[in-house]
């Protein structure tokens, strides 16, 4: 069985190596999906995996890298296509 969620990290999490320091941890736990900066300043990711990978994936997001603050945490379910790997995407 696998989860799937889309996240919406707000707060200061552009110009810290947030996206980078997602693609590391999400790669670490063998997670499919993508991350990418929002026009609105936040960063947003599509996590699928084992459940348990996803929610401590969700937990290290709530920290985030050293020089991040995140002051905001949304997470939905989600149905879309997470690729075969862990990416980079394009700011939306």
């Amino acid at each position: 069985m696998l989860l799937q969620v889309r996240a919406v990290i707000k707060g200061r999490v552009q110009g810290v190596f947030y996206r980078n320091w997602t693609i590391e941890n999400a790669t670490q736990l063998g997670l499919k999906g993508w991350v990418r900066n929002r026009r609105d300043g936040s960063v947003e990711a599509l996590f699928s995996g084992p459940p348990e990978k996803v929610q401590e994936m969700e937990q290290r997001c709530r920290r985030g890298p050293p020089d991040a603050m995140v002051t905001g945490f949304e997470v939905v379910p989600s149905d879309e296509d997470p690729g075969t790997g862990f990416e980079r995407r394009q700011t939306a």
